[in-house]
């Protein structure tokens, strides 16, 4: 036998791997607030720690000369400080021979505040200007309908004016796009400029597009060709995110991206707008909650599955496939759907079916229902007559009143039996696990289901409580033995079809999970049931396939990649894409477990649920009273104008215009009353106390509307209303805060669509918060998500659909990326040469030559 190696006092071997473990034992006994911590200790079992305890010694590791760097995944693969340093050996972590870290990100330059006022008086004038081509063309609509004599004349005027306007606000983006940038090219320009000005327009112009509700339907694929986009036959686009640079997007025949996915071609740094292609060659796979970032592509017959991303300059191979963020070679197959027979005759006349149903049912009804509703109820004189409308009247008010109230509750009715009963009729005509080509009758019916079932309402009303589950037993979901918590799901949850959604007993389910029980290829579809097993917590912004490898017990982190191979994962945790391996709780997780028990938990669950009913009868006040608002000042503008044309068009825009300052301000004060203009605090509670019921009342409070501020200064003054301590000149291209209070954001940052910053996690009973500080010039790429307790370092990046777990502290000017994230090595960064700024005169300027430096993902 060998002779044991002398050890030192503290257990750790002589030399240089007895220093690291040292040193990392020092490190972590500083941490956990002890004196000595054993080198075979185990991190969770053992010591006690959690993954915010551990971030922050990651965090202290990393800011050490003499040690290596460590990532989360480190930690969770190498549990004892025994073990990590062996992991580590003295190199850093994870770390190819010749990649070291990437180098520093640019520094951030201050952006010109006149530039940024004036960008934004500019994006006011022509937000106004097409209010008042709106209010214009929707007065003249009026007016001629009005004119027409009976139900059959009123329907035919509804669909001619329906027809028009619905082909002008189709054609307006396009012709918008060939004039004000003609074909876009890769290139950069600063934001706030007019390069930006054009772009934004084309931008929102294509935002406020109906031609959005056709994803999945080849009419979706005609527009973007119109729009200059490259794309072969037979291409099925089920996102609804619309590419922006159309012109560099080259898609090839036979391809499939699954919603939820993003290709703009185009991204925003460190206050700049840069453009660059995608491309996608034939029967390319792209899966759900995906997102492409310029300069990548995919080649013939690869896929990228599901929760994954592709980094600037990164390349499928042809044939391979892919996933994970950022993606790498996998052996899974996501094309899990046999081939059929579908025709180009066949999609043209399914195309062509759906726009006639729009056109001759859907169109009528919104142009024309109103008025043969008001037609048929009796007289509301005081609000429809000019001669008779006062607004310094009673009368006119309690007709307003009256309308809305009777409006609101017809359209709840309406709504909740449409979601509970059309579907199950449309489900009729679909069998489970059977193959279907695509655009025909099954498939229509399916896409019915999809929009239908998910309305998003009816979750925001019941979610975060006990009675979303009968909710969701109403739309089809299979619950089996509902062990109630009072928060079994949260305010999002969406599914291709709920009647093959099972969800075991015990099981919590966060916001942003989305069931993926229909499986696509380019020419078929079939749906199959999804089971997510009992006594299981997911997180948020999970897709969840069917066939997914977990069972029960199992706690899903957030944007984690769901296995679809392998042994069946059962009493562990899953983090990451591609996910890994991690305890599934620990000893702070479990302190609050006695409140989930016995006589005490029964008393706390019906105080919960008398909360929650409160706050149901709030949210719905809360919408009513903003619908009575909106209801008043619609009629006002009629009540108003007495005249015809120009003078009453302007007053109909003014109104769109005020509608929406309204809404903006009311939903800022109610979310400030609900806070009493106080600061949200850092907790760590069950989710069993008040305060927690209280903080998901809040998170019922509306902000679609921050959306249509998204790229503009008024978005940045909305944030500051409602709370959040941002900078000057911020860059928001439509992210999402969820804790403003807790949120703070400096000078000149550039935050990226549907980029989420989540001061919070609730994960089974027990619910944390804590502070994000983000520095001046930090980029928030597209889709990423930064947690609770995150420090990011000014000029710092982080890399599209990253997640920037909680505690993590990112050094200045560093870039980040990766799910987890992790300091990126400079292998992983494409080394670009662009051209010149556009200038702010002209067109977006030519770009220079383009040279870019793989990533290495072809070997």
């Amino acid at each position: 036998m060998a002779p044991i190696p002398p050890t030192g006092p503290t257990g750790q071997t002589p030399g240089a791997g007895g220093d690291t473990e040292r040193i990392l034992a020092e490190v972590l006994a500083g941490v956990v607030k002890t004196d000595h911590v054993p080198v075979d200790s185990h991190f969770f079992d053992d010591l006690g720690a959690n993954s915010l305890v551990m971030a922050h010694f990651c965090a202290r590791v990393r800011k050490r000369d003499d040690l290596p760097s460590v990532s989360m995944k480190d930690v969770y693969g190498s549990p004892t400080i025994r073990s990590l340093a062996a992991a580590l050996g003295g190199a850093p972590a994870g770390a190819p021979a010749g990649a070291p870290v990437a180098p520093p990100a640019a520094a951030p330059v201050p952006g010109s505040t006149w530039r940024y006022v004036l960008c934004g008086a500019a994006q006011l004038l022509v937000f106004v200007t097409y209010c008042f081509l709106a209010g214009l063309v929707t007065v003249e609509g009026y007016e001629w309908i009005n004119a027409g004599s009976g139900t059959v004349d009123v329907y035919l005027r509804s669909v001619v004016f329906g027809g028009a306007a619905f082909a002008g606000m189709c054609a307006l983006p396009v012709v918008a796009k060939w004039v004000l940038v003609g074909r876009w090219k890769a290139t950069e320009f600063p934001v706030w400029g007019l390069a930006y000005l054009r772009f934004w327009t084309v931008r929102a112009l294509l935002n406020a597009n109906p031609m959005r509700l056709f994803a999945g339907n080849p009419l979706y694929v005609l527009y973007l060709r119109a729009l200059g986009a490259r794309i072969g036959r037979g291409v099925t686009i089920l996102s609804p995110a619309f590419p922006l640079c159309t012109d560099l997007l080259t898609v090839g025949a036979g391809t499939v991206i699954r919603k939820d996915s993003f290709f703009l071609c185009y991204r925003a740094v460190g206050g700049r707008i840069q453009t660059g292609p995608v491309t996608l060659g034939r029967d390319v796979y792209v899966g759900e909650k995906t997102v492409l970032d310029i300069g990548t592509s995919i080649g013939d017959g690869a896929q990228l599955g599901h929760s994954s991303a592709l980094f600037e300059g990164q390349a499928v191979p042809a044939g391979r496939r892919w996933h994970g963020s950022p993606a790498q070679p996998t052996d899974v197959d996501y094309v899990r759907v046999p081939a059929a027979r579908c025709s180009t005759a066949r999609r043209a006349a399914y195309g062509l079916a759906s726009l006639l149903q729009l056109l001759l049912l859907y169109v009528p009804l919104a142009v024309g229902g109103g008025y043969l509703l008001f037609g048929l109820a009796p007289r509301l004189e005081a609000l429809f007559d000019p001669d008779v409308a006062d607004m310094t009247s009673i009368r006119f008010y309690a007709e307003a009143l009256g309308a809305s109230l009777a409006l609101f509750a017809a359209v709840i009715v309406t709504g909740g039996v449409s979601v509970s009963l059309v579907p199950r009729l449309l489900n009729m005509v679909i069998r489970p696990d059977r193959v279907y080509p695509l655009y025909g009758l099954h498939y229509g019916a399916q896409r019915a289901i999809t929009r239908m079932t998910n309305l998003k309402f009816f979750l925001w009303l019941c979610g975060d409580s006990s009675y979303v589950v009968h909710y969701l037993r109403a739309i089809g979901y299979d619950l089996s033995h509902v062990e109630q918590t009072g928060s079994n799901f949260g305010v999002e949850v969406r599914q291709e079809t709920p009647y093959l959604v099972s969800v075991g007993r015990g099981t919590m389910v966060a916001d942003g999970l989305s069931v993926l029980n229909a499986d696509y290829s380019g020419t078929s579809f079939r749906v199959s049931r999804a089971a997510i097993g009992p006594h299981s917590f997911l997180g948020n912004h999970i897709a969840y396939p069917s066939g997914g490898r977990t069972g029960e017990n199992v706690l899903l982190a957030t944007k984690v990649m769901v296995p679809l191979d392998g042994e069946l994962r059962e009493n562990v945790g899953l983090l990451g894409s591609p996910s890994f391996e991690i305890p599934r709780s620990v000893e702070r997780d479990s302190s609050f477990d006695h409140l989930r028990e016995g006589d005490e938990f029964h008393r706390r669950l019906a105080a919960k649920n008398r909360y929650n009913l409160r706050t149901m009868g709030l949210f719905l006040f809360v919408r009513w009273l903003h619908s009575l608002l909106i209801t008043v000042l619609g009629f006002a503008a009629v009540a108003v104008h007495g005249t015809h044309g120009i003078a009453a068009g302007a007053l109909v825009g003014a109104s769109l215009i005020l509608g929406l300052v309204l809404t903006a301000g009311y939903y800022v004060l109610v979310e400030r009353l609900m806070t009493r203009f106080r600061p949200l605090e850092p907790r760590l509670c069950s989710i069993y106390e008040p305060h927690f019921w209280w903080q998901e009342r809040l998170w019922k409070v509306p902000a679609a509307y921050l959306l249509v501020l998204s790229g503009t200064p008024f978005k940045n003054l909305a944030w500051r209303l409602l709370g959040v301590r941002i900078g000057r000149r911020v860059f928001d291209d439509g992210a999402v805060i969820t804790e403003r209070t807790l949120t703070t954001i400096g000078d000149d940052c550039t935050l990226g669509p549907r980029s989420t910053l989540q001061a919070h996690s609730q994960e089974d009973g027990t619910f944390k918060s804590d502070h994000i500080v983000v520095g001046a010039g930090v980029t928030i790429g597209t889709g990423a998500l930064v947690h609770y307790g995150v420090s990011m370092g000014d000029g710092s990046q982080l890399a599209p659909d990253s997640f920037l777990m909680k505690g993590e502290d990112v050094p200045c000017r560093a870039r980040w990326g990766g799910n987890p994230a992790v300091a990126l090595r400079s292998d992983q960064i494409a080394r670009t040469t662009r051209s010149a700024p556009a200038t702010q005169t002209g067109r977006l300027a030519q770009p220079g030559r383009t040279t870019q430096i793989s990533t290495g993902a072809e070997r």
